[in-house]
């Protein structure tokens, strides 16, 4: 009976061991579940982190490559486009009428518009000699879009477009006014070519055509 007793004790203490042991690798897997979520947990939030300072930075450089400037808010203007009409921001306060180069000709340009564009499509049949006239004796503007080549081209009879070198490679835009001897170049802000900067331009030249109605120009 001794013995039987002293084996059921064996028994006992090596199931309680063998408990004990697992209880001990549970408490185990129990903490490196804990530690893994707490690394995943780290590391998603060390992901956001990142990803919201990229934001900041992209927003912050796509702030410095452009500018806001106020909307013009001038007198009504009327401007002949030979080419795509512009995307601007006035649209009360701004329309545009398409023209031909045979119009020029034949309008009296004071009579209908505030001033005239012509688009990059269309600058190099705008430097033929027939036009010089035209833009020197016009009581309107010129504005010559994404011209590099200043107004040279165009008021100068003996020139085309392509015997100009590249003058104005920083100007995004040349105007042009011929009765008062005027011209003036439009750069994009910082050089960089988006659509708030070269809206911006446009603000600016709707400035300038303003200007010469309050000077008496047009």
């Amino acid at each position: 009976m001794e013995l039987l007793d002293t084996a059921h004790v064996i028994i006992a203490r090596k199931k309680h061991k063998k408990i004990k042991s697992n209880g001990i690798r549970d408490m185990g897997c129990v903490r490196e579940k804990g530690k893994f979520a707490k690394e995943m947990f780290m590391k998603r939030k060390i992901i956001v982190i990142l990803l919201l300072v990229f934001v900041i930075l992209i927003n912050g450089n796509a702030q410095r490559d452009s500018i806001d400037i106020p909307l013009y808010e001038g007198r009504s203007l009327v401007i002949g486009v030979i080419g795509e009409t512009p995307r601007v921001r006035e649209k009360e306060h701004v329309g545009f009428r398409e023209v031909t180069f045979q119009q020029l000709e034949d309008l009296d340009l004071s009579a209908e518009l505030d001033a005239v564009f012509i688009t990059k499509e269309h600058l190099v049949e705008a430097s033929e000699p027939k036009y010089t006239e035209v833009y020197n004796r016009a009581e309107v503007p010129f504005f010559y879009i994404e011209s590099k080549k200043s107004h040279v081209p165009f008021t100068i009879e003996e020139l085309s477009y392509d015997e100009v070198p590249d003058l104005s490679t920083d100007m995004y835009a040349t105007g042009y006014y011929g009765k008062g001897d005027q011209y003036w170049g439009y750069g994009l802000y910082n050089d960089v070519m988006n659509e708030t900067n070269i809206k911006a331009v446009y603000s600016h030249i709707f400035a300038t055509i303003e200007s010469l109605h309050n000077d008496g120009g047009t």
